[in-house]
């Protein structure tokens, strides 16, 4: 006999569902988010586990690295891949258990990638800066809009940077204004450091790969960059083609098209947000840089507009750096341009 186990994992709970070969049921619950439990049911089965499918949206961490740890073969479902027939009468977390299970039965699984656990934290780690640059921008806009609105002069982003909480009073008349002023420069500073201290932490405890450094060879590609496309990329040989890797970056359109004719949009959400915003942000420091990326991107925006002409640029960019991280070679703007 060979059983094949589907979990729906939630906040707070899962649903086990375990079916044999002949999709006939051998065991269904609704059990604790707890590994214990979780262990001991499938230990019944554990001779005849095929392979066991985790669907969750984001807190399959603990489930996974406990099952692999455990000697199962685990595979991680994609939820926006893996959609059940729109026409069902009725389904919820039990029937979605054995479609999980009936699913890796059938051999018709899409699966997510379960990334190595041992430089995941690390990838963690940036996606963490990440949201701390976010709010620091937050809080510089919101003090450069104060100060526009008050005073009619403009201040960079990088003069704000500079200023000091006892700065805030040199430049309001208002003590409130002065005060809000004083709390936005404290958190900027605040956040700065963080994100200073991340960046040390990341540097000195990334296990560094070839292709970071050949990342780097990529005009306008500093170190951030490249750590992010390095670690959000992972293992390159998960993508067959140039073409998978860069839909999973973001850097291709989202449309149905029927006889020459647009006919909806796909799922814009497909692929890997991190890696989208770092060659969106590569293809906007590759131009200042670079005369052929500067060239290609003029050229494109005469013919559409400035934001299709990024998005291009980025797409460029995301296919050298597959072929950079695939074939260990540097950078070459000549071959990519033309």
């Amino acid at each position: 006999m060979k059983a094949y186990v589907g979990i729906d994992l939630h906040s707070n709970n899962c649903y086990v569902g375990i079916i044999d070969h002949n999709d006939k049921q051998l065991f269904l619950k609704k059990l604790p988010n707890d590994l214990k439990q979780i262990l001991l049911v499938l230990k019944k089965y554990k001779k005849v586990i095929i392979g066991i499918v985790v669907e969750s949206t984001y807190n399959w961490y603990w489930l996974v690295d406990g099952l692999e740890a455990n000697g199962y073969n685990v595979h991680l479902s994609n939820p926006s891949a893996n959609v059940q027939y729109s026409g069902l009468k009725f389904s919820d977390d039990k029937t979605d258990s054995l479609w999980l299970a009936n699913l890796l039965r059938l051999n018709i699984l899409k699966e997510g990638y379960i990334y190595p656990v041992e430089e995941r934290s690390v990838r963690d780690l940036l996606r963490r800066r990440m949201m701390f640059v976010q709010q620091r921008t937050a809080q510089i806009l919101s003090l450069q809009n104060m100060i526009t609105r008050s005073l009619g002069v403009k201040k960079s982003s990088n003069e704000i940077k500079k200023l000091k909480p006892e700065d805030a009073s040199g430049l309001f008349n208002d003590v409130h204004l002065e005060f809000m002023a004083s709390q936005n420069i404290g958190l900027i500073n605040f956040i700065s450091e963080r994100v200073r201290k991340i960046e040390k932490q990341v540097e000195s405890e990334a296990k560094l790969k070839e292709e970071y450094k050949l990342l780097r060879t990529i005009s306008g590609v500093g170190l951030t960059l490249a750590l992010t496309i390095m670690f959000e990329t992972g293992y390159i040989g998960r993508f067959p083609t140039v073409g998978k890797y860069s839909s999973y970056c973001r850097c291709v359109p989202t449309k149905r098209t029927s006889n020459g004719k647009k006919k909806g949009e796909g799922n814009r959400k497909n692929g890997n947000r991190y890696l989208s915003w770092a060659f969106a942000e590569a293809a906007t420091f590759t131009r200042r840089y670079c005369p052929d990326a500067q060239k290609f991107f003029q050229r494109k925006a005469s013919k559409t507009n400035k934001m299709i002409a990024s998005k291009a640029l980025a797409n460029k960019l995301a296919r050298a750096s597959y072929y950079i991280m695939r074939d260990k070679v540097e950078y070459d703007a000549k071959k990519l341009f033309g």
